[in-house]
């Protein structure tokens, strides 16, 4: 704007001389020619009337100079005045609306302001919590460099589950700072207790609770210190997702201990199975039909082969559910005896290789898997809260997959890698079952329903996202929205969200919450529920998330000295030596100097 108004005024400044010249020139000629005035004068009026616009137009827009720029030192909530040693000359104080009183601080709106009200800064120090989301986009290009303030005390850290299925365990992270010897309690919707874990040294904790039902509900973090008062009480929300009614077809060579209640659990669970068993001479038992295409794969999410309907299975049949995979089948082989060298070639034919180990032997299962008692702690360690299990003769890994079960000594029991769309499985258990004539059903349904839950297929279309931890008052950010998309809260009117252009094919959108509590996003058919913290609540989280924001900025910031910018400079001799040469001019055009008279 400024360069459009100065390129503006710079031509009418020369048209106006270019038309005085003229009219100049245009009476001369038409003078009588004894009358005409010396060439002196006439180069001196011309001259002076060119030079008188120019001063103008540096008057009005001076010439920049290059100087030192000076820092712009940032207040923001939490700021310490200690931490604000005595500015240097050409450094500005300005106070966001967060931060507390400080002396000599020029209060401002937001950083935007500041940038504006102090145009040559090239250096910003910020000092205190860090830059909230409304001033991170003003920094641009400029050095930044960061005094943080320390953090409070309580949770600082939260890394919960992004989906939470009922009936499946789930398991959330957490990092307490100042509260070592302490310990963090888990609430369950109905305000109970379901498991705690004590406060180590680094601060780190984990939990876990399994719920019963699908829906939107609210669970409770409670931090205790080493005296056990409660230091901070804080929601955990989940919009937990009903079970899913997988469809599943198992083969197996023969009836075994390991498949017989791997069926129960499977049908308790609700899982629609169609199972076929392999008795010998012919003979089989089950449900489900005999056709092996893929017109009768794609009817199922999961196919689930023991070691034996894995090897009978002919090259055709290979190539049938080698397509079927790749079109989103999953696959879950049980392998857990010796492979032979063509078994070996197959497996390198589906990205797994095979080692021979000396001989089976036993592993347990991690902590996570152990029951919880009724005080909601752990039981004891996992060697003598959960029996010992035998793990196949053969390891088996993935060329370039994932781990998707491993032992408490972090050795890999099942992995997993996707072909095309659909993902095949690998598993060396062969007697889980000792879980449940243990009692631990719920651990056997938790190993079962995770491997179930990652290989099998997937369906439905995807949900919009929605940023993490929402907060009243503040921005939150969704994305995958189509038009018409609207936010419904309770006793709210529903919000209308308006696409922004610019985020592309993310299909972006802010919301500013006005509420706490659930709220409903409606995008054409899709329905997504979401939470919205009040503004009191986890405060050591957004005092975390501001921190890290700001440290992100800083972290491409180059070394701290002073920088050089170019400025405008000042106005008034420039404004001095219009005037002085107007006047002059003014008195040459009244003078009889040059003239024929003088």
């Amino acid at each position: 704007m400024t360069t459009s108004l100065a390129n503006l005024i710079a031509w009418l400044l020369a048209l106006a001389v270019i038309a005085a010249s003229v009219r100049m020139l245009w009476q001369l000629r038409r003078g009588n020619p004894g009358q005409r005035p010396r060439v002196w004068r006439v180069v001196a009026l011309l001259s002076a009337q060119a030079a008188s616009a120019a001063l103008l137009y540096c008057a009005l827009f001076p010439p920049a100079i290059d100087g030192e720029a000076g820092t712009l030192v940032v207040a923001t909530a939490r700021a310490d005045a200690t931490r604000i040693d005595g500015l240097p000359v050409g450094d500005h104080l300005v106070a966001l609306p967060e931060a507390p009183a400080l002396h000599d601080a020029e209060r401002m709106p937001d950083l935007a302001t500041a940038l504006r009200r102090y145009p040559a800064t090239a250096r910003i120090r910020v000092i205190g919590a860090g830059l909230t989301a409304r001033d991170q986009d003003a920094v641009k290009n400029r050095a930044l460099d960061f005094v943080p303030a320390p953090l409070p005390r309580g949770l600082i850290g939260l890394w919960p589950p992004r989906h939470v299925q009922a009936g499946r365990m789930f398991t959330v992270g957490g990092h307490a700072h100042d509260l070592e010897g302490g310990s963090v309690e888990l609430l369950d919707p109905g305000n109970r207790v379901v498991d705690r874990s004590a406060i180590g040294a680094n601060g780190d904790f984990k939990l876990a609770d399994t719920p019963r039902s699908a829906g939107p509900a609210t669970w409770q973090l409670r931090l205790r210190s080493r005296d056990k008062s409660v230091v901070e009480q804080t929601t955990l929300p989940f919009d937990v997702q009903p079970g899913s009614a997988l469809r599943v077809l198992m083969l197996a060579g023969a009836p075994t201990p390991e498949l017989k209640y791997l069926r129960r659990w499977a049908t308790d669970a609700g899982l629609r199975i169609d199972s076929r068993i392999s008795l010998g001479g012919g003979m089989q038992i089950g449900d489900a039909s005999a056709a092996f295409d893929p017109a009768s794969l794609a009817r199922f999410d999961l196919l689930v082969l023991d070691q034996r309907a894995w090897q009978a299975l002919g090259d055709a049949r290979r190539a049938q559910l080698d397509t079927a995979v790749h079109d989103g089948l999953g696959l879950l082989l049980r392998l857990p005896g010796r492979l032979a060298g063509n078994d070996a070639a197959q497996l390198r034919r589906l990205g797994f290789t095979a080692t021979s180990a000396n001989a089976p032997r036993d592993v347990h299962l991690p902590a996570g898997f152990a029951g919880r008692d009724a005080d909601g702690g752990s039981d004891a360690s996992p060697s003598e809260s959960l029996p010992a299990l035998t793990r196949g003769a053969q390891r088996i890994t993935a060329i370039d997959g994932r781990v998707a079960l491993h032992d408490a000594d972090g050795v890999a029991l099942a992995n997993w890698r996707a072909p095309g769309v659909g993902r095949i499985g690998i598993i060396t258990l062969d007697d889980s079952f000792r879980l449940v004539l243990g009692g631990h059903q719920q651990a056997h349904g938790e190993l079962w329903g995770s491997l179930f839950s990652s290989l099998a297929r997937a369906r439905g279309t995807p949900a919009a996202s929605i940023e993490d931890d929402p907060r009243i008052d503040q921005r939150t950010v969704l994305c995958g929205l189509h038009d018409g998309a609207k936010i419904d809260a309770t006793g709210q009117r529903a919000v209308a969200l308006r696409v922004d252009p610019g985020s592309g094919i993310r299909a972006c959108a802010g919301f500013w919450p006005r509420v706490s509590g659930w709220h409903v996003l409606r995008d054409g058919s899709q329905r997504s529920v979401f939470h919205v913290r009040a503004a009191g609540d986890a405060r050591g989280l957004q005092a975390t998330a501001i921190r890290e924001a700001t440290q992100r900025l800083a972290g491409g910031s180059s070394p701290a000295r002073r920088a050089v910018s170019s400025m405008p400079g000042p106005r008034w001799p420039w404004f001095l030596g219009w005037m002085l040469l107007t006047a002059a001019l003014w008195w040459l055009e009244r003078s009889r100097s040059g003239t024929a008279d003088s």
